[in-house]
């Protein structure tokens, strides 16, 4: 993303400097220290441990990204959701995917106005000098008056990122599943992360004037560069312990007993420590939960549990050996 355009220097679009220790501001929205944090992620639904409030709490006080890395299924992007819900912001997520480019992470020009503005520009001069003679002259001035209105504010299409570099309001910046991105994306997304700033050759260069906070998530299916994570606060997160996940049944799964949400979370973790080719993911765990509830069943057994496998596992492989091991084992375990 080049500062020039091939006739020189391009002007640049105030806004903040790069944040710095020395230029934080107090925290606020909700921030005023990890317990603040704990509690107002609970009230969203959330129920963090400390390592999740502590890397929050600094993602807002030092204005820095923070890229939550672990298997999926394991509540990544809902702590982004969760961080917006909490504080008001608004949330833009950029989903990424192999071959996204420039044009769907930071911005496009509205090619059809643009072919709509030039066909009613050669109107307008086909009027204005059919009688009068104009000359090539005034055809050039026409074209250039033309030409700057075509890469103007209005034909331009934000994308997830600039759209949130140019937010006025608070806004929480979700990039979801940063490691499916190609290795040339990832360093534009860095360049953008870095200054927090985005150069288009026609306009400018347009700086935040509101730092937004920033959730980078990956699945760990193939290593981040070293400069991105050098950027980012590390925030790994793996499935929750039995303690932890019969919290969250128990909070998102209303009428359910604390004796079932034991069961269950038992149950999944026992299902986790086998060699599957997808582990049940949180939300998984939370629809088994709802069905059992909805079946009146207050208990599970083993013939339970293997019929309503299939909410938790979805792969032939994975259910064989599940029910094996549960038939032998038994589900209090």
């Amino acid at each position: 993303m080049s500062l020039t355009d091939g006739h020189g220097p391009k002007k640049r679009i105030p806004g903040l400097s790069p944040p710095t220790v020395d230029t934080l501001g107090p925290v606020s929205d909700g921030f005023g220290d990890i317990g603040a944090v704990s509690a107002g992620l609970a009230a969203a639904g959330y129920l963090a441990d400390q390592a999740i409030a502590t890397s929050v709490y600094l993602a807002r006080a030092l204005d820095k990204p923070v890229l939550v890395e672990g298997p999926a299924g394991t509540g990544k992007t809902e702590l982004a959701k969760s961080v917006a819900a909490m504080t008001g912001a608004r949330l833009i997520r950029l989903q990424c995917y192999e071959g996204l480019d420039e044009s769907r992470a930071l911005y496009e020009w509205d090619y059809r106005k643009q072919l709509l503005r030039i066909q009613a520009g050669q109107v307008g001069q086909a009027g204005a000098g059919g009688g009068a003679g104009g000359g090539q002259d005034a055809a050039d001035q026409g074209w250039d008056a033309v030409e700057d209105d075509l890469f103007s504010e209005r034909f331009l299409l934000p994308r997830p990122l600039l759209e949130a570099i140019r937010a006025p309001d608070p806004v929480v910046l979700l990039v979801d599943e940063v490691d499916r991105l190609e290795v040339e994306t990832e360093a534009l997304l860095l360049e953008v992360l870095s200054d927090y700033q985005i150069s288009i050759p026609e306009l400018g260069t347009i700086t935040a004037t509101r730092i937004p906070l920033v959730f980078l998530t990956s699945n760990n299916t193939r290593e981040l560069s070293e400069a991105l994570k050098r950027r980012c606060l590390y925030l790994p997160l793996d499935y929750p312990d039995i303690e932890r996940e019969r919290a969250i049944v128990v909070a998102k799964v209303p009428g359910i007993t604390e004796r079932l949400a034991d069961q269950v979370a038992r149950v999944v973790r026992s299902l986790r420590a086998l060699d599957l080719r997808k582990p049940p993911s949180v939300s998984e765990t939370l629809d088994w939960a709802r069905t059992l509830v909805l079946l009146s069943i207050d208990q599970v057994d083993v013939e339970r549990a293997c019929t309503t496998l299939p909410l938790l596992l979805k792969h032939r492989g994975d259910l064989a050996k599940a029910t094996k091991s549960l038939s032998a084992s038994g589900v209090d375990r």
